[in-house]
């Protein structure tokens, strides 16, 4: 250690100088205040930082919450959209089930209309039948009568009965 000592003390050993040079300097830093304003500059970089840091952690819980808040909405809408489709499902089974029974009833209808129908023609077809049977036995009872007749003397009472039958079959309705 007495080397050590004697650097600091020996106006000839550069060591000397190079400590006198220190003391020098940092007496003018601090009669410049340096060390004030360098903590001062620390002390402004280190609110800075804590203000950012504050910041951030604003930031963090703001976004936690909104996460939540949209995972909620989102289970909310997904429960919303289960419901409208299980009730969209019951609409559509009611739907088909009203519409198979319309279905049914409007068959059953027009059946009922053809069955109708067909029972009309037939009505009409046979009353057309008769109509005819009875006009060709009219012609045939008018051909025999006037066979009959022709051979026979004219009585102007059967004439006019023979017409008058003719006349009958003719206007008969259907």
């Amino acid at each position: 250690m007495p080397n050590l000592v004697s650097a600091f003390t020996n106006p000839n050993d550069a060591h000397f100088w190079i400590f006198i040079a220190l003391v020098v300097l940092l007496a003018v830093l601090w009669r410049a205040k340096v060390p004030g304003r360098l903590l001062a500059t620390l002390d402004a970089a280190g609110a800075k930082v804590q203000a950012q840091l504050d910041e951030a952690h604003r930031l963090r819980q703001e976004a936690e919450a909104l996460l939540a808040d949209i995972k909620t909405r989102h289970e909310a809408s997904e429960r919303a959209a289960a419901e409208m489709l299980k009730t969209a499902e019951e609409d559509a089974a009611k739907l088909r089930a009203e519409a198979a029974e319309r279905l049914e009833e409007d068959i059953r209808r027009r059946e009922a209309l053809a069955e109708r129908k067909i029972a009309l023609a037939e009505v009409q077809a046979a009353a057309d039948v008769k109509a005819a049977a009875a006009e060709h036995a009219a012609q045939i009872a008018e051909a025999v009568l006037a066979t009959r007749l022709a051979g026979a003397k004219s009585d102007p009472l059967i004439d006019a009965g023979v017409a008058g039958l003719a006349e009958r079959f003719k206007s008969r309705p259907n």
